[in-house]
Parts: structure tokens; sequence; C-alpha cells
């Protein structure tokens, strides 16, 4: 569509790049281009607009076949404007000089012109064919016959017009003779699938009589190969009692060696410690007697030494230390009578053993001073 602006008494059209525009003035055509732009005055000057793109038109036609069925053929025609000037001579395609649209809605008259024209050549088509034939050839077929018509330089070349494409969908019957003919090939798919599936239960029942057949010799073969473990069993069972046996004969005989062997590495131990048991006692009694011998030999000296000294002790001392001796090993005296005779001859004896001891000591001082 164009756009139009008015200013005053004038008016200006710029066109879009896939729109052709035709100016015309007085009757005759004064300016003619692609996305044109221009000043004009309203009431003297006539546009008209002719779109160069690719347009698309619908194809939907009822057609016959030669033995009277009813079929449908669905498609899409693409065609473009190759002379603008040409069909705008043939189909008016004059725009309003203040909103810029068709005033004569030319694209469906050009729209419904081809589609009668392919509508023509496809009955054309299907009237020589039967209905299966047309079926089988489909679309193919259909377009190729279209496409030739349309190819014909005195169908578009006087329009102005070229075909880009044809695109046929879909041949297709009436629902009910779809049906119809779907009946056979259902009814033969479905004996098919019959004997398909009778077939499958035949090879199913002969599968399983070869798997009983089959079963049946694996369990001969199972019973005859337990009857040979059953055997090899029995073999194995007697070799191993018998190894058992010769291992325990074995184990009794190493026991009992051991047995013997540990005796005697317990009696050679029992004597070996026993005899060093006797040296020692041997060695420890001797050792005790001569240490006995020893002691007595000391007491003995003792006694003697003691016996030496006290014989040159007078009585009275004697009598002093065997009173010390005595109060030694006495816990508790609870009575003690000393009478005036025995006191007194202690006391002198005493007095004279204290003075011969200072005597004694007097003269060994004087002799060591004088050394």
């Amino acid at each position: 569509m164009a756009d139009i602006r008015s200013y005053w008494f004038v008016r200006h059209l710029r066109a879009d790049s896939s729109s052709h525009v035709l100016v015309y003035k007085g009757g005759s055509l004064v300016r003619s281009g692609r996305g044109l732009s221009h000043w004009f005055f309203p009431l003297s000057t006539s546009l008209a607009e002719v779109p160069t793109d690719d347009r698309e038109v619908a194809l939907s036609a009822f057609v016959r076949s030669s033995d009277f069925q009813d079929l449908s053929v669905q498609g899409t025609l693409t065609y473009r404007v190759t002379d603008p000037s040409r069909l705008a001579e043939r189909v008016d395609f004059s725009i309003d000089p203040v909103r810029g649209i068709h005033l004569r809605q030319p694209l469906d008259k050009l729209a419904l012109q081809l589609s009668q024209l392919a509508q023509q050549e496809v009955g054309a088509w299907a009237s020589q064919l039967s209905l299966r034939e047309a079926l089988r050839l489909g679309p193919v077929e259909a377009r190729a016959r279209i496409e030739r018509r349309f190819e014909d330089a005195s169908v578009l070349e006087p329009l102005g017009i070229a075909m880009a494409s044809v695109h046929v969908a879909s041949v297709m019957p009436s629902n009910d003779l779809e049906r119809a003919l779907e009946a056979p090939m259902r009814e033969r798919i479905q004996q098919e699938a019959d004997e398909a599936a009778f077939s499958r239960r035949a090879l199913a029942v002969e599968k399983e009589r070869a798997i009983a057949e089959n079963e049946l010799q694996n369990r001969i073969e199972l019973a005859r190969r337990e009857e040979q473990l059953i055997s090899q069993e029995g073999t194995n069972q007697k070799r191993k009692m018998t190894e058992d046996a010769e291992a325990k004969r074995i184990a009794a005989e190493g026991d009992s060696a051991r047995a013997r062997l540990s005796s005697a590495t317990q009696a050679e131990a029992t004597r070996t410690v026993e005899s060093a048991k006797i040296e020692q006692e041997k060695a420890r009694s001797e050792l005790q007697a001569a240490s006995v011998r020893a002691l007595e030999m000391a007491r003995v000296e003792g006694e003697r030494a003691r016996m030496e000294i006290a014989r040159d002790v007078p009585p009275a001392v004697l009598a002093a230390l065997a009173a010390k001796e005595i109060a030694g090993k006495l816990q508790r005296i609870e009575h003690l009578h000393l009478g005036g005779d025995a006191l007194g001859s202690l006391l002198t004896d005493l007095v004279s053993a204290g003075t011969r001891a200072l005597e004694s000591g007097a003269e060994t001082a004087s002799a060591t001073k004088a050394r």
C-alpha cells in the first residue's frame, strides 16, 4: 500500500520498493517506476500500484475421475509480475489518491483467474484417469500437468505475469470412498496379520516342542552326569579316607617320636638339673660346714680369749660384769636387795680397779711423752 500525504492542494506519494507505481495524467502514462516518489494534483492524476513481489494463491479443486469418482486436489500457486504496465491494462490496479489503497481488489481477481485455470487443467487431467490411477499418480503428475499448462506463453504472457512455483499437497478421494478403498487393504493386512499370528503360534508350538525335547535331553544328560558325580564323589571319599588314615598314622608316628624325643630330652634335662642341684647342695653343705667350723673355731677362740682375760680379772670385776650382763637381759626388776657386806666389798673392789686403771693410764701417758 502506497503512503500518500496531503499538503494543501497538492499530495505526495511514496511507494514501497516491492510496488510498481503508474501515474496517469490526461489519460496518458506520464511516469512509471518501482518504489516511486511523486508529487501530484489529485483532481487531474490517476494512480495505479502493482505489487511485484511473489504472491501465493491457494488451490482447492474438486474434480471427477473417468469412473465418476470425486477427488479433492489441494495445493498452492506462486506467481510474480513481470510486466506491471501490461498487467495494469488487463486488471484494474487503481488506488485511492487519498488513502492509497486499491479500489477494485485486483489481487483477488487475479488469484481467482489463476486458480480457475489450474482447476480447469486438473479437472481435464483427472477426467482421463480412473480413480486408482489418479490416486497412484497423485500430486506429482497433477503438479506436472499444471506447470505444463502455465508454461504455455498464450496463458500468462498476455497478463504480464509468470508462475514461480506450483505445489500440489494432496489428491484425496471423499471420506466414504476413502474408507471403501481402505477396506480391501485392511482386510489384506488383517489376513496377513492373522497368518503371521498363526505362523507365530505354530512356530511357538514347534519351539515349545523343541524346548521340551531339549529339556528332556538335558535331564537325561544331567542324570548321567549326576551318576558320574556320585561315583566320582565315592571314589574321592574313599581316597580322602585313605589319605586321612595315612595322615593320622604318620601324625601318630610323629607324635610318638616327638614324645620319645621329648621324654629323652626332659630326662636328660632332669638329670642335668638334678646333677647341678646335687653339686650345688654339696657345695652349699661344704660351705656351710666350713662356715660352721670357722664360726665354732671363732667362738672357741673368743671364749679362750675371754677366759684368758677373765683369768687376770679380779672376782669383784667379774661379778660386776656378770651383774651388768644380767641387768641387760632382764625386762623388769621388781625387788633388789643388796646387803651391806656385798655392797661394801664391791665398792672397795671398784675403787681399787679404778685406781689401778688411773695408774696404768698415767704410765702410758708418761711413756708416750718420753718417746
